[in-house]
């Protein structure tokens, strides 16, 4: 290696799609600085956020931010666990169908198996 030599750094390449992109929104009156690499989907985030710390606060006495923030926390993480739970249901349901209908679909085959075997017979 020449010690010599200069270094260059690599030409700059164009930003991959992945790439964190900022974005200003704004939740109960404050704006926030975020980064993220859909910023559509961290604006429809952001209004969620502001529309539940509104109705919380609207059906609140309280004008503490903080305390309405954490309402609202709540309130989100009980429409998720609620989400989990149905989801989970569903999930349970649908591999309990899969097992029935692969069950059948054995049964079905068996079956037919037993018709041609006759037919060969016969």
């Amino acid at each position: 290696m020449d010690y010599n030599s200069t270094l260059t750094a690599p030409p700059p390449q164009p930003p991959s799609p992945a790439e964190s992109k900022a974005v200003a929104v704004e939740i109960y009156d404050q704006v926030y600085h975020l980064r993220g690499t859909d910023p559509a989907y961290i604006e429809q985030l952001a209004r969620v956020v502001d529309a539940k710390m509104r109705a919380v606060s609207a059906h609140g006495n309280t004008v503490d931010s903080l305390r309405v923030a954490v309402l609202a926390a709540l309130n989100i993480s009980d429409e998720l666990e609620s989400l989990r739970q149905r989801y989970d249901a569903l999930a349970g349901s649908l591999s309990l169908s899969q097992v029935t209908l692969r069950s059948r679909a054995g049964s079905l085959v068996g079956m037919l198996d037993e018709i041609l075997e006759d037919r060969k017979v016969g």
